[in-house]
């Protein structure tokens, strides 16, 4: 073979494959194409892509694929080179509220809801954190402004209605809570939050549903008398929690905690 034809098969050889634009990638995840982002994001990175790109994507390929835990910690690890980035924030905020870190969360939201182009998505995770701290008035002024941003969004107004179900403003969580069901009918968690407004409004336990399996319905039960104990209402919390034990499911365990709890004159946990 002659010796420029040899060289260039052994060029051929040792050469990266062609670097897959971090753009594409980027816009895979925003559309929801998972597994194609991540195929781009492992061709990036075997064509020898590193650096806060590609730890960017991952964390966002994270976050929308539900890892929030993994999503949080690679959000972390970016915010402490670049702290003014209130979309990084964002991210890391919404991820910490999946994560049950509410602390955290409400700093990091905190922060990135001072950007005029916070998403309805990063108030909405601002007023479940207040929520977690019983900050009414952090959770008013976030739900009004994701409401603002996404008028239609029937997660938001059910967690408006579950925010005044906490406080014990039971007629207005019921018409929050009508207003979700409207939006989304087919979603179990707005109608059994509705279910309990509707309960709670008439002192009245939730009734059980056709054909509803022994889980859900002490799940409910086990909420109403959580409601009931905010309330102070004793008496209809104690029955709550009994009609919970009797159905014998796997909530049984902490619907009997709850009894114990309410006898003793503590605060009942909530799912």
């Amino acid at each position: 073979m002659p010796l420029l034809l040899l060289a260039a098969a052994v060029v051929a050889v040792i050469s990266p494959p062609p670097a897959v634009p971090l753009n594409e990638a980027a816009h895979a995840i925003e559309a929801g194409r998972l597994d194609q982002a991540r195929i781009m994001i492992g061709d990036a990175v075997k064509a020898g892509a590193t650096g806060d790109a590609i730890d960017r994507l991952l964390a966002d390929l994270d976050f929308e694929s539900g890892d929030f835990q993994s999503a949080l910690v690679r959000y972390g690890l970016l915010l402490g080179k670049h702290s003014g980035d209130l979309g990084l924030a964002e991210h890391a905020g919404i991820a910490a509220v999946h994560t049950g870190d509410i602390a955290r969360a409400a700093i990091l939201l905190e922060r990135a809801t001072t950007s005029p182009t916070a998403s309805w998505r990063a108030w909405n995770a601002r007023g479940v954190a207040a929520d977690f701290r019983s900050d009414w008035t952090v959770a008013d002024l976030s739900y009004s402004k994701a409401l603002a941003l996404n008028p239609g969004r029937a997660e938001t107004v059910n967690n408006l209605g579950w925010s005044l179900l906490l406080r014990g403003r039971w007629a207005e969580a019921a018409e929050q809570l009508e207003k979700a069901a409207t939006l989304d009918p087919k979603n179990a968690r707005i109608a059994n939050n509705l279910d309990l407004a509707q309960a709670a409004a008439t002192q009245d336990l939730p009734q059980r549903r056709t054909a509803e399996n022994d889980s859900d319905w002490s799940a409910r039960l086990n909420d109403a008398g959580v409601m009931a104990r905010f309330r102070g209402d004793q008496k209809r919390a104690i029955a709550a929690f009994a009609q919970a034990i009797e159905a014998r499911s796997q909530w049984y365990e902490r619907a009997a905690n709850n009894l114990a709890l309410s006898q003793a004159g503590s605060a009942p946990t909530a799912q």
